[in-house]
């Protein structure tokens, strides 16, 4: 049965390919399931888009056994024009978020920096 992580990221297609490659070679997936939001890593804080994407990871852990939840975020983001520590921060508090949901999935976050290379920022 092939293996499963789910992405919560920034709607960037820049950022899709890096850090899908980086969440298959990280964590020995062989399929990522990809949810989106512009500016995740903030809009996550609100309840009404931490609901909608609680839903669609509930059915990524559930249909597809997602053993993984990465959520990221990323530079030169159009929809959260914020410096890195303060992304690397809301990634921290969104991890915590989602990890309240009881999905049965560990969560960890990500950041993908100016160069599209993808880094851990650790999970709880």
């Amino acid at each position: 049965m092939p293996a499963f992580a789910t992405s919560i990221s920034c709607m960037d297609g820049r950022i899709q390919e890096p850090l899908c490659s980086w969440i298959k070679k990280n964590h020995g997936v062989d399929y990522v399931d990809v949810i989106t939001e512009p500016g995740v890593d903030k809009a996550m804080s609100r309840d009404a888009v931490s609901a909608s994407i609680r839903t669609k990871a509930n059915i990524s852990v559930k249909a597809h056994g997602s053993k993984i939840i990465i959520i990221s975020g990323h530079h030169d983001c159009a929809a959260n024009p914020a410096s890195e520590e303060d992304h690397i921060k809301m990634i921290r508090d969104a991890v915590r978020v989602a990890s309240s949901w009881n999905l049965g999935a560990e969560v960890a976050g990500a950041w993908v920096d100016e160069s599209w290379s993808v880094t851990g920022v650790g999970s709880l």
